[in-house]
Formats: structure tokens, C-alpha cells, sequence
């Protein structure tokens, strides 16, 4: 190599380490969200002062306050289409054993009017409990089946109904859309091993409207369970259903109300905000009301905070 290429060689390697270093470009962290806020869903009915359904209102007729504090509602919709769940309970414990064909047949009848319409996504589950829980039907649409469950059921033992809303609140917990528990019974509880708040802490978790239809073999107040009557009052009362008291002849009346309930529902849901500490036990008061004179809004009362 001559003198003026190994200069020329000298002075390339020269420049090259002159050269600022390439900087390794370093892979950026990936965002991260919280998803630690809770959405309150709600399903609101709304009534006029005769007692009628109201479906036409739009989101500014309401207001919604949880805990006092107003909140922003993020998602309402107007007859609400989201697919219904429903569980249907019934006690086949032993006092029940003179009513249950017309119960089964009633709630026959139902089943078919919700199936014939509706969502297409609306499915049932059938459960039977005395002192025990058992799912007889898993979720379907098919009525048929559902009716073959019903046909099988027969009336013995005592009444577990905490632990039915216990376990059919838990199943509804996965499932989208609305949650709807129908239970008929005579009475109250008497063999259950859990309990009211737990049910009714199980029933709020699941986000379940409860609509109890008790069925009145005895119209005096002699002898009546006028306890467990008014324990599913305030259960109603608490998730936005209520409770109804027919003799064993009006269900299919009982049943066509439900369904117009259920037909004519509102979806209101908001991301809490601006709240005072959780009160002792944790649950929050929720209430809805409607702007427009003489209307009255239906809904749960609240939820716990978990």
C-alpha cells in the first residue's frame, strides 16, 4: 500500500470514530388503564299516577343520585333490548304440594310468551327448592324443555329459599344483559344455611331485578308467614322489582304484568364519581327520579360496594 492510500485509510478510520454512536432505540412501556371504577347499571320502570307504563321519556327526564351526589349517565337506552336472563324459582317444599300443578302450569304459559318474542338472545334456567337447591334447566331458550322440567317436579321437605336466591344470583353473575329472578312460593324460609343479607347482598352483586309471587293458601293473617311476606317485599323493594300476592287462579295475570315490566324497561348506567366514604357495610343508596309531574321511576336502591 503507498503512502497517500494508507493516509487516506488513517483518515476514514479517524472519521469513523469521530462519529457519534448510533442510540439504540429503547422499546416505549405500554400504556396501562385502570379498570378499577365500577359501572352502576340500572333497570328502570316508570309509571304514571294510574299505575301505567310510561316507555316514550328520553335521557334528560332523569336524574339519577347516588349517595346524594348527582351523576353523569354514560349509557341509556329506551325499551331496552339487551337480552334478557331470567331464573325461575319455584318451592316445591311440602306445603306447596295442593298449588304446585297450577304453578307449574302458569308459569308454562309464561315461558311461551317470553320465548314467542322479544330478543333472540332471551334464554331461561328453571330451579326447584325445598331444602335443597337444584338447577333443573340450564339457561335455553327452548321452552319445551323447559316445560319437561317443569312436569317434573314434586313437593316434599322445607323451604331453602335464601339458598336458591343465593345460588341462581351467582349464575347470573357471568351472563351479559338483564338479570331477572321470578320466584314462587308460599312463604318464608326455613331450612336455609345462609341468609336474608347475604341474599340480598348476592342478589345486588348480580345486578338481579327480583319479582316474588307468593302464593296465598292462607288469605287470613292467622297463620300466615307474614315474616317471610315481608322479607321478599324488601327484596323486591331493594333490586326494583315487587312483590305480588295472588291466589293460585290470577298468575297468568301476575305473569303478563312481569312481562310488560319487562317489555318496557329503561337502561340507565354511569361511572360513580365525586362520592363521600363508603357508608358502614358498604352499600351505597342509588335513586332515580323523572323530571315530569305525577311520574314515578322503579328502580334497585342502591348496590354494595365491594
Amino acid at each position: 500500500m503507498g503512502r497517500e492510500s494508507a493516509r487516506a485509510l488513517m483518515a476514514a478510520l479517524a472519521l469513523a470514530c469521530a462519529a457519534p454512536a448510533q442510540t439504540k432505540q429503547q422499546p416505549q412501556p405500554t400504556p396501562t388503564f385502570r379498570a378499577d371504577v365500577r359501572l352502576v347499571r340500572l333497570l328502570v320502570t316508570v309509571k304514571d299516577g294510574s299505575g301505567a307504563l310510561v316507555g316514550t321519556l328520553g335521557q334528560d327526564d332523569f336524574t339519577v343520585t347516588d349517595s346524594g351526589v348527582e351523576q353523569t349517565v354514560s349509557i341509556f337506552e329506551r325499551t331496552t333490548a339487551q337480552p334478557l336472563s331470567i331464573s325461575l324459582l319455584i318451592d316445591v317444599s311440602g306445603s306447596t304440594a295442593k298449588d304446585l300443578k297450577f304453578e307449574t302450569g302458569a308459569a308454562a304459559r309464561f315461558l311461551r310468551a317470553i320465548t314467542r318474542e322479544g330478543n333472540e338472545r332471551d334464554s331461561l334456567a328453571l330451579y326447584a327448592f325445598n331444602d335443597e337447591v337444584t338447577q333443573v334447566v340450564n339457561f335455553t331458550r327452548d321452552a319445551r324443555r323447559i316445560e319437561r322440567g317443569l312436569k317434573t317436579l314434586n313437593a316434599s321437605a322445607g323451604t331453602s329459599l335464601y339458598d336458591a336466591l343465593m345460588l341462581s344470583s351467582e349464575r347470573l353473575e357471568i351472563r351479559d344483559g338483564r338479570h331477572v329472578i321470578i320466584v314462587i312460593s308460599d312463604g318464608g324460609d326455613t331450612t336455609s344455611r345462609t341468609d336474608y343479607h347475604a341474599a340480598l347482598r348476592a342478589l345486588h352483586r348480580a345486578d338481579a331485578v327480583l319479582y316474588p309471587v307468593v302464593v296465598m293458601p292462607i288469605t287470613s293473617d292467622a297463620g300466615r308467614n307474614i315474616g317471610g311476606e315481608n322479607a321478599l317485599t324488601q327484596l323486591a323493594r331493594s333490586t326494583g322489582g315487587r312483590a305480588f300476592f295472588p291466589g293460585v287462579e290470577k298468575l297468568d295475570g301476575v305473569f303478563s304484568e312481569i312481562l310488560r315490566d319487562l317489555r318496557t324497561q329503561y337502561l340507565l348506567a354511569y361511572y360513580p364519581k365525586t362520592l363521600p366514604a363508603a357508608p358502614e357495610g358498604g352499600f351505597r343508596t342509588v335513586r332515580v327520579q323523572v323530571q315530569q309531574p305525577g311520574l314515578r321511576a322503579v328502580s334497585r336502591g342502591g348496590y354494595y360496594e365491594e
